[in-house]
């Protein structure tokens, strides 16, 4: 395999599946992480709307208005790149061997983490926007979200698991048997 990566030009980088490892040339790979990129923002985009919805109409019961739409497609791609991130430095790798409920649970975990500390950022910063000071901006948060924070969290960790656990078929089945599961026609048996 060494003799292999030798021969490959300067532009080519391995693109690892677990069926196989493959050479693709620059313009492939960013292809692959192009469309891999997408398939996350996707569905990070239906999660965040659906609770952006939901949050909607929980207000207008109450006769709130609420149009924040465009904060979930923007959450939806900065978190869609911060997954590729943890992919690129292997979260959960040691996990793999286990069962895949195992590593599934613990992305699912990782990541709902992760949005927490995006949406504290979020509000750091509109704190900042408005004038006040970081410790200012996070500590009224918490006091007037915390309950907010708690109920999207356990939310989105939900969400994740399906997300994760069909990456995860993915890596052990590969990812076009998976493809061909899902949007290919079966012909019955």
């Amino acid at each position: 395999m060494a003799s292999d990566r030798r021969q490959l030009g300067r532009n080519e980088r391995w693109i690892v599946d677990d069926t196989e490892k493959t050479p693709m040339n620059w313009r492939d790979r960013m292809l692959h992480e192009i469309g891999e990129y997408l398939v996350n923002v996707i569905y990070l985009v239906l999660v965040f709307a659906a609770f952006t919805q939901y949050r909607r109409l929980l207000l207008a019961a109450h006769d709130i208005i609420y149009t924040n739409y465009w904060v979930a497609v923007i959450q939806a791609m900065i978190f869609g790149k911060v997954i590729m991130v943890g992919a690129l430095f292997r979260l959960g790798r040691s996990l793999e061997q286990k069962p895949l409920i195992i590593p599934t649970l613990y992305k699912a975990v990782v990541f709902t983490f992760l949005v927490v500390v995006f949406h504290l950022v979020e509000h750091a910063i509109k704190g900042l926007w408005q004038g006040n000071t970081l410790t200012g901006s996070l500590v009224a948060f918490l006091d007037q979200g915390r309950h907010e924070l708690l109920a999207g969290s356990l939310v989105i960790f939900v969400a994740l698991i399906p997300f994760f656990a069909v990456k995860e078929l993915g890596r052990v089945l590969g990812k076009d048997k998976i493809g061909a599961l899902f949007f290919r026609k079966r012909v019955a048996e």
